[in-house]
């Protein structure tokens, strides 16, 4: 969301240095899509091999586990790619600050929405016009 943020900034003010990174999840997050992406990783070995781990652990094998066997190519494929878009919603927060001569200007974070590019222009235009006004101390 930032890069056409970015894009749409540097289209509408040229002179405008437009930086910005990514915001980091918390910790939590992080160790949750990490043990995710090593659980899908044996899940597919598993599944690969033949491997069935309810019968080495004495439990009734759910029938879930027969379909994911059965359908070895199928399954692997859309765990693989489930597994990937719930890891990827894990570590992505899509929260970004803008920030305009070193002044925030807007943040996610704090407001729990992303701007309008209408609202957030005027926003900018605002600093601007600020930024060029003289000040009423350079009058006296």
């Amino acid at each position: 969301m930032f890069e056409q943020y970015a894009t749409m900034l540097q289209d509408k003010y040229p002179h405008v240095s437009i930086m910005g990174d990514n915001y980091p999840p918390p910790m939590w997050k992080h160790y949750a899509a990490y043990i995710l992406s090593n659980l899908k990783v044996v899940v597919i070995l598993c599944v690969v091999a033949g491997f069935n781990v309810f019968e080495k652990l004495g439990r009734a094998t759910p029938a879930a586990w027969h379909w994911l066997c059965s359908n070895k190519l199928y399954g692997c494929l859309m765990l693989f790619f489930v597994s990937n878009a719930i890891e990827g919603q894990l570590v992505s927060t899509g929260a970004f600050e803008i920030q305009f001569n070193d002044v925030p200007v807007w943040s996610k974070l704090e407001t729990g929405r992303i701007p309008q590019p209408p609202e957030l222009f005027q926003i900018i235009d605002n600093h601007i016009r600020l930024d060029q006004s003289p000040s009423w101390s350079d009058s006296i």
